[in-house]
């Protein structure tokens, strides 16, 4: 089905491979495209809860965009590869209504780390190594790099990591909170899937809710207060609503994904 990805389901679980080996799994159009295809299928589709997103083979998650596909680009080419990126795959990402769970294998480098950022959750291997490291080749990190890693790390960390084009081991990126987890390479699959069971456990309108609620601290122009208010009201019209506290009276679990 897609030239450039594997995909497997297990049960409510997406597993999307970038299946790229010979390039580190670079990023270049068709990646992207494929990419956006099959994440929106995903986000459409009720039978699927939550997404993994990982690359293929022990060295590398995402090790950068596909620097020959952009090399002689103009100024206004380069505006339109980084709007059209953003809105494509890593700004489609952060608002989906269902969590993305990066796991994170090898390297994820410029557009790696931005993909990996634009994740609602990530967790790496022991041996991945993250960093934007665009400025040593005379561009700065176009697909919400800048934004995105001040938003989680802080502005201090954000830009030595940018300035310097350095890479962070995994351990480090735990302290700075990049990361959520830190695995054995043996263990990532397994560590994203046990979150992602947990996920599968609780409402699935009430996630989607916390997302927007989440997402809005970040949007300019927008009170994250006021969107939590309404999003928190919202709820108590959902069938998940009644379901949960009636369990929760009943002293059930509650089966939200029947």
């Amino acid at each position: 089905m897609y030239t450039t990805l594997l995909t497997e389901q297990k049960g409510q679980i997406l597993t999307i491979t970038i299946n790229r080996p010979a390039q580190l799994n670079a990023l270049n159009k068709l990646t992207i495209e494929e990419l956006h295809t099959a994440l929106k299928a995903a986000n459409e589709t009720p039978e699927i809860g939550v997404v993994i997103l990982t690359g293929s083979g022990e060295k590398s998650f995402v090790a950068g965009a596909d620097i020959k596909e952009f090399a002689d680009f103009t100024i206004a080419q380069g505006g339109e590869l980084a709007q059209k990126g953003q809105q494509t795959l890593f700004s489609f990402i952060e608002k989906m209504n269902k969590p993305v769970i990066a796991a994170i294998n090898g390297f994820a480098l410029g557009g790696g780390l931005e993909l990996a950022m634009a994740a609602h959750i990530r967790v790496a291997a022991s041996n991945a190594k993250m960093g934007l490291p665009e400025v040593s080749l005379g561009v700065i990190p176009g697909y919400g790099g800048t934004q995105r890693l001040a938003n989680i790390v802080g502005r201090g960390k954000a830009n030595e990591l940018v300035f310097t084009a350095g890479m962070m081991k995994a351990d480090e990126a735990l302290t700075w909170g990049l990361v959520n987890y830190v695995v054995a390479q043996e263990e990532l699959l397994a560590k994203a899937e046990e979150i992602a069971t947990k996920i599968l456990a609780n409402s699935a309108t009430a996630i989607a809710a916390a997302i927007r609620s989440i997402n809005a601290n970040f949007e300019d122009g927008v009170n994250g207060f006021d969107v939590e208010i309404e999003e928190f009201g919202l709820s108590f019209g959902t069938a998940d609503f009644k379901e949960g506290t009636t369990a929760f009276l009943e002293k059930r679990k509650p089966n939200f994904r029947a």
